[in-house]
């Protein structure tokens, strides 16, 4: 839980020096390292949503794609709740406006929009909705 805190608060920084990316980057690769032995589906499928967020942040845009596909594959194995559905779906539209690919990027998030419908929490289902506001 440290590691994915720790990347999330380097991620919320306006800026990072290259060392603050690469350590961002290598510590969500630790928190779903760590995750993957200890975890859950759940906890699988969020760590590749945060590796695929950092991707986007850094302007990659391939990798941000894998890691969203993997994000989605294991939410949808594992039968998780539409909200954790909706971000792989959040995550592969992030990766292709970074690529360009405007199609896909809107199909994505129409795709996560409507799984929103499905979320309970309303403040799970604002989070998803203000997230994906943020994709150009």
């Amino acid at each position: 839980m440290e590691l994915f805190n720790h990347t999330w608060d380097l991620l919320a920084q306006k800026r990072r020096t290259k060392e603050e990316e690469d350590e961002m980057l290598y510590s969500a690769y630790a928190s779903r390292y760590h995750w993957g032995v200890i975890g859950r589906p759940l906890h699988r499928s969020i760590g590749e949503w945060q590796i695929s967020r950092v991707y986007a942040v850094l302007g990659r845009a391939e990798p941000a794609a894998h890691h969203g596909h993997r994000a989605l594959e294991i939410a949808l194995r594992g039968r998780l709740a539409p909200f954790y559905v909706a971000y792989g779906h959040e995550a592969l539209a992030r990766a292709a406006a970074i690529a360009g690919q405007k199609s896909v990027r809107e199909t994505e998030i129409r795709r996560a929009t409507r799984l929103a419908t499905r979320i309970r929490s309303k403040d799970d289902r604002r989070m998803l909705l203000e997230d994906l506001a943020t994709i150009r």
